[in-house]
């Protein structure tokens, strides 16, 4: 068995898909974790930078994956 990988699938995203790949490998949907990264944000930016980091350092999911 293959261990589970964090990738961006921005396919599926709104922005950069941060918040899709999040959801694949957490196996929850998307929309819980778009709801937690804006509430993050609204509680004192945290969200905002926690997803710029994760946009800059989380691969892109290539088709073959």
């Amino acid at each position: 068995m293959d261990p589970k990988k964090l990738y961006r699938i921005p396919s599926q995203g709104m922005i950069a898909g941060v918040c899709a790949g999040l959801a694949e490998y957490l196996v929850v949907d998307p929309t819980v974790v778009r709801l937690i990264f804006v509430l993050l944000f609204l509680a004192g930016m945290s969200g905002l930078v926690i997803y710029l980091i994760m946009w800059l350092i989380v691969p892109i999911k290539s088709e073959n994956e």
